[in-house]
């Protein structure tokens, strides 16, 4: 039912980092994506093509360290320096507090005294990062996305059909466990969710109502796909507190790469701010394993299966379209319906998912009406086929 990774499969950000390191002017290179999805495979792969010596030391430890663990080991890499340059690589460093100070005041340090030494930091929450990145090290260093494994990934290593990168979605670790989904859904659960909300949440921000939280997102997981208000939301969440603290947790919840709370595009704006989140889940396991269907009765089901392509296509936006340049929405009025909406610069693309779900509504003529320069995509039956759009970086649609 599953296959094992191929050897020597390696994804691309390590061709990339490893570029960046060799290149002049000297950066702090930041690799930055979800739990589980090979950060660390791909940190240490990067060592391993590394012409010189090399540290590693992880900072996901039952308690957040102090600042002084960055002193520590970049004082140890520093003293391996001679001829050539060192390179340091830390791993889940926004558990670090002010780890941005810190890395700036030591970076800057050594850049004053030529000291060839090269710095790769690795982190899984996008917040954090975000926060130290802007507050301290502006100018200092260039960031790597590490997104779920695509579909053409999972083909690539695993051998997988598209329907089972839509069911089991693109976890590489549980792959050997899809032969038993009770095990898979167990592995999901407990290994990878809970600690998530647990590290990368819960222990790193100020949550009051951390039942909420989590609540909010196997409700989250029971939607995939629907635009859901958050007044609905209210109505079927025990001790809901109000709006704003939905808004917020769902915001979290999507600085950990769980699930996105899309904003409705509307004309003459960017996004509509008090519109109702339409749910995406970032990966298709984190729906999968909180439902106690199997493979093959998610694949009979053709309602359901449909949502589950539509949030994959949504999960397959958001993680490869990250960043300034490209927001990811939805659109409707009344009755009318676009999945998504992509504004990628000056352009806004249209995009209808079709898969066979019964009772869509259709909107995309309408939207086109309403704003004739927007570009159309159909992905599915009449459109760009299925495999293809899943196989594509879309940033090479949005770009052409």
């Amino acid at each position: 039912m599953s296959k094992k990774t191929k050897t020597g499969f390696e994804r691309a950000a390590v061709g990339r980092v490893v570029r960046r390191l060799e290149r002049e002017p000297a950066l702090i290179q930041i690799l930055v994506g979800p739990r589980q999805v090979g950060k660390t495979t791909a940190a240490r792969a990067v060592i391993g093509r590394w012409r010189g010596p090399s540290r590693y030391a992880a900072a996901d430890l039952p308690l957040p360290p102090g600042p002084e663990w960055i002193h520590t080991h970049w004082t140890a890499a520093r003293r391996e320096v001679s001829d050539r340059p060192v390179l340091l690589v830390l791993d889940e460093v926004q558990k670090v507090s002010g780890w941005g100070e810190s890395v700036k005041a030591l970076w800057d340090e050594d850049r004053a005294k030529n000291l060839p030494l090269r710095v790769l930091l690795l982190g899984s929450s996008s917040l954090l990062l975000s926060r130290g990145t802007s507050e301290s090290l502006a100018g200092r260093f260039f960031l790597h996305r590490c997104p779920h494994w695509s579909f053409g990934e999972c083909r690539q290593a695993f051998g997988w059909d598209l329907e089972r990168w839509l069911f089991f979605g693109g976890y590489p670790g549980p792959v050997p466990l899809t032969g038993e989904e009770a095990d898979w859904r167990s592995y999901i659960t407990d290994s990878l969710v809970e600690t998530v909300l647990a590290r990368d949440v819960l222990a790193m921000h100020t949550i009051n109502k951390p039942a909420l939280l989590r609540n909010l997102f196997l409700l989250s997981a029971r939607f995939p796909a629907q635009i859901l208000s958050y007044n609905k939301m209210l109505g079927q969440l025990q001790d809901a507190g109000n709006t704003t603290t939905l808004a917020h947790y769902l915001r979290l919840l999507e600085t950990a790469f769980l699930v996105s709370g899309l904003e409705r595009y509307s004309p003459g704006q960017a996004r509509s701010r008090s519109s109702s989140p339409k749910l995406v889940l970032w990966n298709n396991a984190l729906v999968n394993a909180l439902h106690v269907r199997s493979f093959e009765e998610c694949r009979s089901d053709p309602a359901f299966w449909g949502r589950l392509v539509e949030n994959a296509a949504g999960a397959h936006l958001l993680n490869h379209l990250q960043g300034l340049s490209c927001e990811v929405m939805y659109w409707r009025q009344k009755n009318d319906e676009v999945d998504y909406v992509v504004r990628a610069g000056a352009d806004i693309w249209a995009i209808e998912v079709k898969s066979g779900r019964p009772g869509r509504k259709r909107g995309m003529s309408v939207f086109t009406r309403l704003h004739p320069k927007a570009r159309m995509l159909v992905v599915g039956p009449g459109g760009m086929d299925l495999e293809e759009f899943f196989s594509v970086d879309p940033r090479e649609i949005v770009n052409t």
